[in-house]
């Protein structure tokens, strides 16, 4: 089985988007890219995360054929793929339905910098990517557009839909929709009980280098 440690990695952070809350039922969906065969393992369409196993995830190229695996893929195949295509570092995608930046997706606003957690997006403000129905090639060109425009971000949010968030590696890309999901509930809190005071550029820049030397360094 090609892509065996990544298709079990995708069924663990399932397990975990799942148990967080990030996503219910079935929605939401991850994927891995491994760029020296220029294939990608992503989760399979309408199989709950704890039903899932290995011989379940699907392996496809960036064009959207099947290399391996029997499921049918995520439906947002070609989301995933768009963001490969449009951000050559990525080697990990997210996307889920979390509660609270789904709010802010829902109301048609941005995710600012009320909190420093939302620096890993590496923007001040996390772009919102207009309504397009699920699962279409439309949404994924859609996507596209606005990764090219705001060249720096990580992350986009989806009007009435959710958000999508990448990284170097699969840990890291889940990480990244936790904190996603921490800001934007700060935001929406904040909103509800008055008006939010967002850190200037400055400050989030002098963040993003603090996080430099964080947590336990190699030697």
């Amino acid at each position: 089985m090609i892509m065996e440690a990544e298709r079990q990695q995708i069924v663990d952070y399932g397990k975990k988007m799942s148990a967080s809350g990030l996503s219910v039922g079935t929605s939401g969906n991850i994927s891995i890219y491994d760029p020296e065969t220029g294939y990608m393992a992503i989760s399979p369409s309408g199989l709950g995360y704890f039903d899932t196993e290995a011989k379940d995830i699907v392996v496809m190229d960036l064009d959207g054929n099947i290399i391996d695996g029997e499921r049918k893929p995520s439906s947002e195949h070609g989301l995933h793929t768009i963001v490969y295509k449009n951000r050559p570092e990525a080697r990990a995608v997210v996307h889920t339905h979390s509660p609270y930046a789904t709010t802010l997706a829902g109301m048609h606003k941005t995710l600012k910098p009320v909190h420093y957690a939302m620096m890993g997006c590496n923007v001040d403000e996390v772009p919102l990517v207009p309504y397009v129905t699920f699962g279409t090639p439309e949404l994924a060109e859609a996507v596209g557009e606005v990764l090219r425009a705001v060249p720096d971000t990580r992350v986009v949010l989806l009007a009435n839909h959710g958000d999508v968030c990448y990284q170097a590696n699969l840990p890291k890309a889940f990480g990244l929709a936790e904190n996603i999901e921490f800001t934007a509930r700060i935001q929406w809190q904040a909103m509800c009980a008055g008006e939010a005071v967002y850190l200037t550029h400055e400050q989030m820049e002098t963040a993003r280098e603090r996080s430099k030397t964080y947590g336990q360094q190699g030697k």
